[in-house]
Order: structure tokens, then C-alpha cells, then sequence
């Protein structure tokens, strides 16, 4: 379901054995290391045999048999078992001091997630809902006691619980304050395929590239007056961060020495600019990609990230929406963080952290005043960028940013 997935994990089964399946149906709910995507079937017949219930299991690993009804399987499915490849072996965990550093530097914009209400999830868990619906249900706060399902034996699917408008939907029950720890779960639990992949890539980049940081500080006064303009058309809704997408993107046409990847024994210099932009979700972190924003306007390069970034919330994003990145974006301002520094997104040669907009004295013109400053760091794969390189790029970006008209030019 996904280019770098090595091992998918069963969440649960929306057909049993024995029933009749036709193209098109959902036969199970299965966790890439992207998002929990629904299986389809590929042919008619009867589901004759169940491989995993739940769990994880290797590409190209044995799920199920579909045949005719009554037909004798067994040879066939021992064939294959026979024939399918070894499980590989897990790979050895990273020490405490690994996944520490990944922790801290990991380069995400945490979304916080509100608490579940606790007597909503013990009287929702009786009631039959596939595990996908219970989670999307879980997201938006909709109690499945006021879910019509309309799956096997009154069964609640993800469509029932997208399509539920809200109507004689019994209020959740207020949650107590004695009850507002009751949704963590404490002690160990199983890693999602999210998790794994980005646990191996970070470790990957951060323990196989050299990464070095280059930091400077951006002047937003002409931003903020620029932004403020162009959003004064009730039509137009441009953020900052739309704009350091551009300005990033036009900076790298103009340095393209940065806007490549290291393939080992040579250096890609890549002719499209596409920009990946982080964005967490709750069970961790995916990088939507705005292909070619060299040559998009804000508007468009603004509608992008928010479909995308709600696409990914929802896990109806697809893996084509994630390939191709050739330089990365993570931006933590909104949540107040002034200065940080990011792991790199393989495989780019570099990832821009982006700081919060603070007020701060600056002299300007030869005199104290107050300005509005933002600080960014570029963090380098050494392999391929070096510091005079990288400096020259943050140079040409800062002037597009304090200077937006540039970016037309």
C-alpha cells in the first residue's frame, strides 16, 4: 500500500469465513506505515480462509483464501505457506540515548488531541464497530451509541460513522475531574507501522547523514504589512507559512545545489521544486508534498496544505501525496517555539525549521526601534551541502521573505 512499507498490521476483519465477497469489497482494515486503509477484494467468490485475525504481517506475507464455495483449499494453501517468504527479522531497537535525541528533535508540529470521554469509550467498546470507525469515531467525538450501522448484522463501518450528521445525538456525559487522567494508557503498548517508520528514517538520517545547522534572522516587518494586504480580499486567505513555502521554493530555483539528494555513489540535482510540509497527526508524523511550488501562486499553494493536512488527519491520505519531496518544511511558530532544529526528511539534503515571529529591539536606520523578527535553521546533510553553500541560500531566502515582492520577480 506504500513504497516503504515492509510489514503491514491486520486491525480487524469486516468479512468472516464463510461469507460471500465480490470485487470492490472491504474485506479488512490493515495499518500501513501511513494510515489504516481499507483492503479491497480483487475477486468474487467466498472467504474460505483467514491467515492473520490481527497482527502484523510481511509483504507479500499470506492473508486469506478466496474460492468457491465448498472448495477444497487446503493443498493450495500449503503450497503457499510453503513458498511465502520468511517473516524478517525485527530490526534491534535503538538505545535510550537514540530515541531521546530523535524525540527531541523529531520535526513535527504537535496537534494535541482532546481527551476522550471516558464513558462514551467503555459503553461504545460493547457495541459492533469495525476498529477504523471506532477510531475515526474516537477523533471526532461521535458516540457510536448514536451510530446506525449499516455493515453485517448492524455492524458500524467507516461510512456510517463519515455520513453521521449529528441529529437526536444524545449529548457525551461531562467528563469528572477525577476522571481526567482515565483516557492515558499507562505501561507499554504496541508501536503502530507509523511509529516503526519513523523511528528507522529518523534514526536512519540522523545517525547516517552528517547533519550540520545554519541559523539567521528574518525582519517580518514588510511580511506582516505584505500579508495583510493581499488577505484584505475576503476571497484571498494567505498564512506565513504559505509564504515561507514560496519564498523556499523560489530560493531554491535560484540554489539548486540544495534542492537535491544523496543516492550513494552520486548526487541527484532534481529540476522540480517539491516542497514537503510536516504535519502531525495523532499517531505521529506525515510530510505532505506541494509538487512544482516554484511556480504556484500562495493561494493555491495555501488550499494544497490545508487539503492535505486534513487528508492526513483523517488517514485518507494516499502514499503518491507523500513521494517526491525534494526539500522539507517544519514549522513550529504557532505554538510559540522561537528557534529549533529538525532531522532531515530523507531523502533531501536539507529541512528548514521555522521559529515563531516575535517582537524584539532592532536597530533600524541607525536607530533602536521594535520589530517583528523570526529566526530559521537549516539543517544540512554534509555530504552534499556545505556551509558557504547553505548560508548563500538562507541569504536569498531571507530577502524574498522580507521582501515578498521579490518572489514575482
Amino acid at each position: 500500500m506504500s513504497d516503504t512499507m515492509e510489514e503491514g498490521n491486520i486491525v480487524g476483519w469486516l468479512k468472516k469465513v464463510g461469507d460471500q465477497v465480490e470485487p470492490g469489497d472491504v474485506l479488512a482494515e490493515v495499518e500501513t506505515d501511513k494510515a489504516t486503509m481499507e483492503l479491497e477484494s480483487y475477486h468474487e467468490g467466498y472467504l474460505l480462509y483467514i491467515g492473520i485475525k490481527e497482527g502484523p504481517v510481511p509483504v507479500d506475507g499470506l492473508l486469506a483464501v478466496i474460492g468457491e464455495k465448498g472448495e477444497d483449499y487446503k493443498a493450495a494453501l500449503e503450497a503457499a505457506q510453503s513458498a511465502a517468504p520468511a517473516a524478517k527479522e525485527a530490526s534491534p531497537a535503538p538505545d535510550e540515548a537514540q530515541i531521546k535525541e530523535a524525540i527531541v528533535a523529531t520535526p513535527a508540529a504537535a496537534v494535541d488531541s482532546p481527551p476522550a470521554n471516558v464513558s462514551t469509550q467503555a459503553s461504545d467498546s460493547k457495541i459492533k464497530a469495525s476498529p477504523l470507525a471506532k477510531s475515526i469515531a474516537a477523533e471526532k467525538g461521535i458516540p457510536l451509541s448514536a451510530v446506525q450501522g449499516s455493515g453485517d448484522n448492524g455492524r458500524i463501518i467507516k461510512r456510517d460513522v463519515e455520513n453521521y450528521k449529528g441529529a437526536n445525538a444524545p449529548a457525551a456525559a461531562p467528563l469528572a475531574s477525577t476522571q481526567l487522567s482515565a483516557d492515558v494508557q499507562y505501561g507499554e503498548s504496541p508501536i503502530s507501522q507509523m511509529r516503526k517508520t519513523i523511528a528507522r528514517r529518523l534514526a536512519e538520517s540522523k545517525f547516517t547523514s552528517p547533519h550540520f545547522y545554519l541559523t539567521i534572522e528574518i525582519n517580518m516587518d514588510a511580511t506582516i504589512a505584505a500579508r495583510k494586504a493581499i488577505n484584505e480580499d475576503p476571497n484571498v486567505k494567505v498564512s506565513y507559512n504559505d509564504i515561507v513555502v514560496k519564498a523556499a521554493a523560489a530560493a531554491l530555483r535560484k540554489h539548486p545545489n540544495i534542492n537535491a539528494s544523496w543516492l550513494g555513489d552520486k548526487i541527484a540535482i532534481h529540476q522540480d521544486v517539491n516542497i514537503g510540509v510536516a504535519v502531525a497527526v495523532p499517531d505521529g508524523l506525515v510530510v505532505p508534498v506541494i509538487k512544482n511550488a516554484d511556480v504556484k501562486p500562495m493561494t493555491m499553494i495555501n488550499a494544497e496544505v490545508k487539503a492535505l493536512a486534513a487528508k492526513a488527519r483523517d488517514k485518507k491520505i494516499q502514499p503518491s501525496e507523500m513521494q517526491g519531496n525534494t526539500f522539507t518544511i517544519s514549522n513550529l511558530g504557532m505554538f510559540g517555539i522561537e528557534e529549533f532544529t529538525a532531522i532531515i526528511n530523507p531523502p533531501d539534503a536539507c529541512i528548514l525549521a521555522v521559529g515563531s515571529i516575535v517582537q524584539k529591539p532592532i536597530v533600524k536606520e541607525g536607530e533602536l526601534a521594535v520589530g517583528n523578527v523570526m529566526k530559521v535553521t537549516l539543517s544540512c546533510d554534509h555530504r552534499i551541502v556545505d556551509g558557504a553553500s547553505g548560508a548563500q541560500f538562507l541569504q536569498t531566502l531571507r530577502s524574498f521573505i522580507e521582501n515578498p515582492v521579490r518572489i514575482l520577480v
